[in-house]
């Protein structure tokens, strides 16, 4: 991945989670790492976590930012969120995968997120 495409991916991220903060969500985690891949952010949301895939793009050249998360990476962010999950033995409560796509289109001031909830089915 070239830094260019690092820094914008980190640019997403940091713009979805503060929407998210925005929206009353309390970020927990930020770049989680498990065995199975990263978590962008783990958030909470009243008594529920909420792990979020975030997908950046600049243009529409290679599809909208959500067609980026494949089957292959939904299955990746599953098993890294009961990887996630088991790390923390004390919850025991809703959670749920959702995918923020950031796009800057014509300007880049003004990017658009869109958030998906519940995008990625449990077992």
């Amino acid at each position: 991945m070239t830094a260019d495409r690092r820094a914008l991916g980190k640019r997403g991220e940091a713009l979805a989670a503060e929407y998210l903060r925005q929206k009353g969500y309390v970020i927990l985690e930020r770049n989680y790492h498990t065995p199975y891949g990263e978590i962008d952010l783990v958030a909470k949301q009243g008594e529920a976590l909420v792990f979020v895939e975030v997908k950046a793009r600049r243009s529409r050249r290679y599809g909208m930012p959500e067609e980026a998360v494949t089957a292959r990476k939904r299955q990746h962010l599953l098993a890294a969120s009961q990887a996630y999950l088991q790390s923390q033995p004390d919850f025991d409560g809703d959670w749920r995968i959702d995918v923020i796509a950031v796009e800057w289109q014509q300007s880049e001031q003004n990017p658009c997120l869109t958030h998906f909830e519940n995008a990625v089915s449990q077992p």
